[in-house]
C-alpha cells in the first residue's frame, strides 16, 4: 500500500539569540480580541495598532517565529510601552504583557547595548549610582547642598538651566526640598515596635524613595512601630533592581535580586515591607527573573512570599486607628504597579478612610498612567507629557492634596503642579497616617 507524503510545516527559527528570551506559553495566549487597546496609554494618545499590547505581543511572538529581526521597527514599539500593566487588567486571558516586554528589551539591550547619550545615562545610574547606597547618599548630601546654599537659587537666576531640555527644566523646579536625610545608615538597624509586638518586618528603603523623600521612610517607619511592629532596615540591602530591569539590563537586575535575597533571607521576619509600587513589583517578581537560576530559584519564590506593600500589610494586620484629625480632602491616585501589577487598590483607600476628617474626592480613571513609569519621563518626555497632561486635568476641584504610594509618581505630579502653578500638595499615603497618629497637621500650618 502507497501512502501519501506528509508534509510538515518548516520549523522557524527564533530570532531571540539570548537567554530569558519571550516565552511561547505566554504569548501564545494572546487572541487578538482588542479589549487591551482602550486600556492602553500609548494607544490611546497615538491609535497605532503597533503601539498597542496586541500589536507588541504579534511583534514579539513574530521574533520568536523567524518573521522579523530585532531592529529598530521592533525595537520603537517595545521601547515605548510604559510597562504599566492596564492592559494586564483589562486582558481576559490574562497574557503577561510586561513580563514578554521586559524580556524582548532584554534581548534588544544585549544585542545592541545602549550608546552616545543613553549609553552615557544607562551607565552612569544604572550601574555606578543606584546599586551603591553610600553613593546614594553622598548624591543626597549634594542635592541637599545644592538646595540650602543658595546655588540652586544661583544657578536658576543666571539661566544656566536653559541649555537643558525644557522637560529636565521643569524637573529641576520639581525636584522636592530634601528635609530628612536618608534612613538607611541613619536610623537604627533595628528599631522596636510601640506597645505591644505583633509582628516583625524588614524594611527596603529603595534608592530614590530614600534621597527624594526620606521623610516618607521615616513616616514608613513611625507608622510600622505605631502598629506593633518591630522593624530591621537591614544595612547591607541594596537596590531593588526594577530600572534595571525595565531597561532591560536583567544580568545586573539579577544581579542585586541575589543581593537582596541573601540579606533578607539571613533573618527571621513576617514581611518584607516596601512602600514604593514600581519597587515593590519587581521585588514580587524575583522568582520570575531568577527561575532559570539554579541556586536560586526557590530562596527567590520564598523571598517573594514575604515582600508586600505597607498599605496591603497593614489592612491585613489590622490598622490601629489613628486619632488626630487631618481637616483636608485628597484624592487618591493609583500607580500602576501597585493597581496593575500587584492588584492593590481598596487597601490604601480603606487607610486614608480611618483618618478622622479626611475627605477623599474620587479621582476619574484614577490608574491611568501618569507618565513617570520609571524613567520613562527622561527616555520619553513627549509622550510623559502628553500622559501628565491628561492627570492633570483629571485631579478634582477642590483637592488639598494628591495622594499616592509611589516615587515616581509623586516627583512626575510635582512637575505638573510645579508647571501649571497649581495649589495641591503631592503626598504619600503613608505620610497622611503618620500626621494624624502624631496628632499634627502641616498644610494647615502652611494656610492649606
Amino acid at each position: 500500500m502507497v501512502t501519501a507524503e506528509v508534509k510538515l510545516p518548516p520549523v522557524l527559527k527564533s530570532n531571540y539569540p539570548f537567554e530569558d528570551a519571550p516565552e511561547e506559553d505566554k504569548f501564545s495566549q494572546c487572541v487578538h480580541c482588542g479589549i487591551c487597546l482602550e486600556a492602553c496609554p500609548t494607544y490611546q494618545q497615538t491609535g497605532l495598532e503597533a503601539h498597542s499590547p496586541r500589536g507588541r505581543v504579534y511583534l514579539i511572538k513574530s521574533v520568536a517565529e523567524g518573521k522579523i529581526d530585532l531592529n529598530e521597527y521592533f525595537a520603537d514599539p517595545v521601547g515605548t510601552c510604559l510597562d504599566c500593566r492596564a492592559c494586564e487588567t483589562a486582558c481576559p486571558a490574562n497574557v503577561q504583557v510586561g513580563s514578554l516586554v521586559e524580556e524582548a528589551r532584554g534581548q534588544l539591550y544585549k544585542s545592541e547595548p545602549p550608546s552616545g547619550a543613553s549609553g552615557f545615562v544607562h551607565s552612569f545610574f544604572l550601574h555606578k549610582l543606584f546599586p551603591y547606597p553610600k553613593r546614594m547618599n553622598r548624591m543626597y548630601k549634594l542635592l541637599k547642598l545644592y538646595q540650602k546654599t543658595g546655588l540652586r537659587s544661583a544657578v536658576r537666576s543666571t539661566k544656566l538651566l536653559n541649555i537643558l531640555p525644557a522637560h529636565l527644566r521643569e524637573m529641576e523646579r520639581a525636584v522636592p526640598e530634601v528635609t530628612a536625610p536618608p534612613v538607611l545608615h541613619r536610623m537604627p538597624e533595628v528599631l522596636p515596635a510601640f506597645g505591644t509586638k505583633r509582628a516583625r518586618v524588614a524594611m527596603l528603603t529603595g534608592c530614590v524613595m530614600d534621597v527624594m523623600f526620606g521623610d516618607v521612610n521615616e513616616a514608613t517607619v513611625n507608622v510600622l512601630r505605631r502598629n506593633g511592629c518591630e522593624v530591621w532596615i537591614p544595612q547591607n540591602q541594596n537596590c531593588c533592581g526594577a530600572l534595571h530591569v525595565h531597561a532591560g539590563d536583567r544580568d545586573t537586575a539579577k544581579m542585586l535580586a541575589r543581593r537582596n535575597i541573601d540579606v533578607f533571607l539571613s533573618q527571621e521576619i513576617d514581611a518584607v515591607v516596601i512602600n514604593a509600587a514600581g519597587c515593590g513589583s519587581t521585588l514580587r517578581e524575583y522568582w520570575e527573573l531568577l527561575k532559570h537560576d539554579e541556586a536560586y530559584s526557590a530562596k527567590a519564590q520564598q523571598f517573594t512570599d514575604k515582600v508586600t506593600d505597607v498599605s496591603r500589610f497593614l489592612d491585613r494586620l489590622g490598622l490601629i486607628p489613628p486619632e488626630g484629625r487631618l481637616d483636608l480632602t485628597v484624592t487618591y491616585h493609583d500607580a500602576c504597579h501597585l493597581a496593575h501589577a500587584q492588584k492593590i487598590r481598596s487597601e490604601p483607600r480603606r487607610l486614608l478612610e480611618a483618618i478622622p476628617g479626611l475627605r477623599m474626592v474620587a479621582m476619574p480613571d484614577a490608574d491611568r498612567c501618569c507618565g513617570s513609569a520609571g524613567v520613562y519621563n527622561l527616555t520619553h518626555p513627549d509622550m510623559a507629557g502628553q500622559l501628565l497632561d491628561r492627570k492633570m486635568d483629571d485631579i478634582p476641584a477642590g483637592c488639598d492634596a494628591v495622594v499616592m504610594g509611589n516615587p515616581g509618581c509623586m516627583m512626575q505630579f510635582r512637575v505638573g503642579v510645579v508647571r501649571d502653578n497649581r495649589p495641591e500638595e503631592i503626598l504619600h499615603t503613608i505620610q497622611l497616617l503618620d500626621w494624624s497618629y502624631q496628632g499634627v497637621n502641616p498644610l494647615a500650618r502652611e494656610g492649606v
